[in-house]
């Protein structure tokens, strides 16, 4: 019976041993399926790990927003062939803030065994920098939109960060980063604390976690062009 591997991929333009254990890329030496997010970035990034392996050997099936995850439960029968199947996500870990859980679960209907693979999470990297409390905590994935929605979502996680001690992980699209951090200097609390994490593992990493007061002195510019983790909070 063959298994199906989750496998993390790159978050920066880093070589990838430098973050990818050696179990890890002994699983993608002997795996010759993937399903993944994106087939020419999968590619790149399998390049990269084992660049002695030729790519006609490596066969990559797209999941795209054509298609839902559902439709790809046919490919599992190879582990019942004694075929491993690798789950790639485009950044990070498969099925944590990406698709892939509907595929997992099929893969436990069907007893086929589920291995994760250890590599990057921007999620538990931003946390563990951030000082925040990291034995309650929540990822809140994107927030509204629409200016007056997303205040009022900032100030319901603000709330629940005080009552609970909770803190509150939330992303971005870049190109809106400064946008987000400058609503929530706008919104928040001046004694709660904001943690802005970008390049995560990256040459220009950056994490800094300071109370809405002390961040105006801030220059953020930078945030406009890398993924970047945002998270509130109150000390632990």
């Amino acid at each position: 019976m063959g298994k199906l591997y989750l496998i993390p991929s790159l978050i920066s333009e880093i070589n990838p041993l430098e973050v990818i254990p050696l179990g890890t890329k002994k699983v993608i030496e002997n795996t010759k399926f993937y399903l993944a997010e994106n087939a020419k970035s999968a590619r790149a990034f399998l390049k990269k790990v084992v660049p002695y392996i030729q790519q006609s050997s490596i066969e990559v099936v797209q999941i795209d927003k054509h298609r839902t995850e559902s439709d790809f439960f046919s490919f599992l029968d190879k582990c019942k062939v004694g075929e491993n199947v690798g789950l790639l996500s485009e950044a990070g870990c498969p099925a944590v803030a990406d698709p892939g859980s509907l595929l997992v679960m099929e893969a436990h209907r069907r007893n086929i065994e589920v291995v994760p693979l250890v590599g990057p999470s921007s999620l538990l990297l931003a946390l563990m920098a951030s000082g925040l409390n990291g034995q309650n905590y929540a990822f809140v994935g994107y927030l509204p939109v629409e200016k007056h929605e997303r205040r009022r979502k900032i100030k319901e996680l603000e709330a629940r960060s005080l009552k609970d001690k909770t803190t509150f992980i939330f992303i971005e699209t870049p190109y809106r980063n400064t946008k987000l951090v400058e609503e929530c200097l706008q919104t928040l609390r001046p004694d709660t604390f904001l943690c802005v994490a970008s390049d995560l593992t990256g040459p220009a990493q950056f994490i800094k976690t300071l109370r809405i007061s002390d961040w105006a002195k801030e220059n953020l510019v930078t945030l406009e062009k890398v993924p970047a983790i945002f998270l509130i909070g109150v000390q632990p």
